[in-house]
């Protein structure tokens, strides 16, 4: 993957380092550009559907999609080959992720020139009504 993220200004290429990681491509999460940032999108899969009775996207779908996210995006910012390395995160689940395509969004909050926290939001519909907002810092490489 590092020779895919050597200069991943280009969507394509943070396409291509999204089909380098397992578990994105399983979920099946893409990317695509607005407003000259990425945006993420994880199209319903019922996989990935973890109460079927309401029916609601899992948890632990959501808090993967958004990690995965929020690696890229900072790969994308940075430009650089190094993946970075999660030391925490904290996600807070706002409403149900029903069964409908899911989208996220990245905001590098701080970046030193060894730790990144980045705030990412998750939502469906409606931008305004996010399912879930997760934290996270990161060991830059």
């Amino acid at each position: 993957m590092t020779e895919l993220c050597t200069g991943i200004a280009s969507y394509e290429l943070l396409e291509r380092a999204l089909e380098q990681i397992p578990y994105a491509k399983l979920l099946g999460v893409q990317v695509r550009e607005q407003a000259g940032q990425p945006l993420f999108y994880l199209p319903y899969a019922e996989k990935n559907i973890g109460n079927i009775l309401l029916p609601a996207i899992h948890g632990g779908v959501i808090g993967g999609f958004l990690e995965n996210a929020a690696v890229l995006h900072l790969m994308w910012a940075r430009e650089s080959a190094g993946i970075p390395r999660i030391v925490d995160f904290s996600i807070d689940y706002l409403r149900s992720a029903r069964a409908l395509d899911l989208y996220g969004r990245c905001d590098i909050v701080r970046q030193g020139k060894r730790v990144a926290n980045v705030l990412m939001t998750a939502w469906q519909d409606d931008p305004a009504k996010p399912v879930a907002m997760a934290r996270a810092h990161f060991l830059l490489a």
